[in-house]
């Protein structure tokens, strides 16, 4: 079987239509830069609500646990709570947070959500992660 050859003239097209020229765009308005962080203590936010998740009380946890509290008594006295959450106990926890790594430090307040993973010992890593700091 061969192919049908289209009849002479039967080809269809499409009408011509004349296209205007489009304006230019306007270009985007400026904005001004976003902080990552108050720049004042005026605008510091008040509370800190952190939570830690750790599995059991293994030396890892533990760690994590003493360099978190010593690092909010110092950059946050007074100004924060920490939750522990142990996930053998209650492992439907960490997908809340979508945890997929322990110990894991997830800041919840203030807003954006932060998350640091390890032990915590690189203070300086977490200080950034935390937002406490800026990188350099």
């Amino acid at each position: 079987m061969t192919p049908k050859k289209p009849r002479a003239g039967s080809a269809k097209t499409k009408p011509t239509r004349d296209v205007k020229a489009r304006p230019a765009a306007k270009p985007a308005p400026k904005r001004k830069p976003a902080t990552k962080r108050a720049e004042s203590a005026n605008e510091a936010p008040d509370r800190w609500n952190l939570r830690l998740y750790v599995a059991g009380q293994t030396p890892r946890s533990l760690t994590a646990f003493s360099n978190l509290k010593r690092l909010c008594d110092q950059h946050l006295a007074g100004r924060y709570q920490i939750e522990v959450v142990d996930l053998v106990k209650q492992p439907q926890l960490a997908q809340g947070d979508q945890i997929i790594a322990i110990p894991t430090l997830v800041r919840k307040l203030p807003e954006p959500i932060r998350r640091v993973v390890g032990d915590l010992s690189n203070i300086e890593r977490v200080l950034v992660g935390m937002d406490l700091k800026e990188s350099a």
